[in-house]
């Protein structure tokens, strides 16, 4: 197995996390993820990447 092959199978997307919010709120992120050109699930990959990154320090030291 290549290196490549295997940093795709490490990565892949296997699941969804279904959220609500409003109508307005949705249509403006969208807009604006465009507007950056970027897409609204890279961005919130990258939040929930950065807020795990964030906190597993914190959860860390409320463990010891």
């Amino acid at each position: 197995m290549t290196d490549i092959s295997k940093k795709i199978k490490v990565n892949k997307k296997d699941a969804q996390l279904l959220i609500r919010i409003s109508t307005t709120e949705r249509d403006e992120f969208i807009h604006l993820c465009e507007c950056l050109d970027t897409s609204a699930a890279r961005e919130l990959r990258k939040f929930i990447r950065s807020f795990i990154k964030k906190n597993q320090s914190a959860d860390n030291k409320t463990k010891e």
